[in-house]
């Protein structure tokens, strides 16, 4: 089985792309993966910390508005459907996944021309434009939330499968990811972060929230910046580290943080949702307003709607709502169980099998035997 993926930009993108490609070498051992990007986004070095292969092509987002970028946007397009096309050619691949991202589009457009099996898999509840012009030309259509169906027109072509997470997010359960943070059972956890970079008004309204509260603070609080502003806040909230309170630049084992928290603060990009929803942890969810065709608001709301979270929008976000929203929701553990139990009933634990079921019998249909 011979496997291209393409997804980029983000790692919103990306992830998915790694934890499809990785069930398939589990499944297959004999698979052979490449994936395809750009050099501007994270996926070079996300992609090659895992081992696989990757070629880079040129190819670029396009404004809203028509501008001298769309002159160049459109040069850059020429270019990266000419190389993808020369690299599709050269590994002859058996199936071609996009994630979405710009760099998908040359890619999984070639594929589609050229007869060879192809899916895309959209991780938002809004979908993204690439993926939507993309649906017109693939197989089949992959989808995480239910709500992004309707704005799809190829309905015969979608198949509700939800984001692929990495095997390790379920290996871990809650007794042992406390021993390994030095947490006691009985005591709540709230962990707050805003993604790789951090998000300056979260970071902003926290560390207010920690200066104001931190003293009389009793539950445990981890507390990610982002790597970017981490140096700036630890200086300002050094003082206020205690046996409660951790500040960090970044959650690298967040399997075993998300399996020991009891509250999660957090955006609502679709993998962090899957995973909220896949190991029940009810959160309070804060969609970024400057994403596309804000997304991750239809994210948060899809959550909202079901009980499994609390939206706040960055717009309404000052420390003492966030901080009393806190502790009203952990004051509440029979509350907390029941978005515990909703967010479990959202979840989705399968979802590399079904994309892995899908990509066989689409590489079988096309090659019968």
């Amino acid at each position: 089985m011979r496997v291209l993926l393409s997804g980029g930009g983000t790692a919103g993108h990306i992830n998915p792309a790694i934890s499809i490609a990785k069930h398939i070498v589990n499944k297959n051992k004999d698979a052979k993966i490449l994936f395809i990007g750009t050099d501007k986004g994270l996926e070079k070095k996300l992609i090659s910390r895992e081992s696989f292969n990757i070629e880079l092509i040129r190819v670029r987002g396009f404004r809203r508005k028509l501008s001298l970028d769309t002159f160049v946007a459109v040069k850059e397009l020429l270019h990266g459907l000419l190389e993808s096309r020369k690299i599709i050619k050269s590994f002859k691949p058996d199936i071609v996944i996009g994630t979405g991202g710009y760099v998908c589009g040359p890619v999984v457009f070639n594929a589609a021309r050229m007869k060879i099996p192809a899916l895309v898999h959209e991780q938002n509840a809004f979908p993204g434009v690439t993926n939507k012009i993309l649906s017109r030309f693939v197989d089949k259509v992959a989808i995480s939330f239910k709500e992004s169906d309707k704005y799809f027109k190829t309905k015969e072509k979608i198949v509700f499968t939800g984001n692929p997470l990495r095997s390790e997010m379920f290996e871990v359960d809650r007794d042992s990811a406390r021993n390994k943070l030095k947490i006691n059972r009985d005591k709540f956890l709230v962990v707050i972060f805003g993604g790789s970079r951090g998000a300056e008004n979260i970071n902003k309204t926290v560390s207010e929230l920690i200066r104001k509260y931190g003293r009389e603070n009793n539950f445990h609080l981890i507390f990610a910046t982002g790597d970017n502003q981490y140096e700036e806040i630890y200086s300002k909230l050094r003082d206020y580290e205690s046996e409660y309170i951790s500040i960090v630049p970044y959650i690298y084992d967040m399997a075993i943080v998300m399996a020991a928290a009891d509250l999660v603060v957090c955006r609502a990009g679709a993998m962090t949702i899957s995973e909220l929803t896949a190991l029940k942890v009810p959160s309070i969810l804060i969609p970024s307003p400057y994403v596309t065709a804000n997304h991750q608001e239809y994210n948060a709301r899809a959550l909202e709607k079901k009980g499994a979270a609390v939206v706040i929008l960055e717009k309404n976000l000052y420390p003492d709502l966030l901080y009393n929203q806190i502790l009203n929701l952990i004051s509440d553990r029979e509350h907390l169980k029941k978005m515990s139990r909703n967010a479990g009933e959202i979840g989705i634990t399968d979802a590399a099998d079904k994309i892995y079921v899908m990509i066989k019998e689409l590489i079988e249909n096309k090659n019968p035997h």
